[in-house]
């Protein structure tokens, strides 16, 4: 079997796809916080499921009443409507993750008008 590699802690900060959270964590246990970026990045980079499905997936986990974490309902919006998700397939993402609690739509639909319109304005 052949050694993959994710990047590192640092190339991840150069990206979209930083929490700002990690910064501390990074300060407290880098070595838990490089393992935890290896652990999360396996699924991914890797597996049979199209990028946008993922992004979609993304998006719930976000907007899910146990996260609701705004940043990254965005930030994933964003990359699915890049990888061709159309708005109502998002829609019904947040639609789906608001059998949990209806926070989810309310956190995300407001997100989803906005990133909308930049796209397609």
């Amino acid at each position: 079997m052949t050694e993959k590699t994710y990047p590192s802690t640092e190339a991840q900060r150069q990206t979209d796809d930083w929490n700002p959270m990690w910064d501390m964590l990074a300060e407290m246990d880098p070595d838990y916080l490089e393992a935890f970026l290896a652990f999360r990045a396996v699924p991914q980079k890797n597996g049979p499921l199209p990028q946008k499905t993922k992004e979609l997936i993304f998006i719930a986990i976000n907007a899910a009443t146990t996260h609701l974490w705004a940043p990254g309902v965005r930030r994933h919006m964003q990359n699915a409507l890049r990888e061709g998700a159309t708005k109502e397939e998002i829609l019904e993402v947040l639609q789906l993750t608001s059998i949990m609690g209806v926070h989810s739509m309310a956190l995300g639909a407001p997100i989803l008008n906005e990133e909308w319109e930049k796209m397609n304005g």
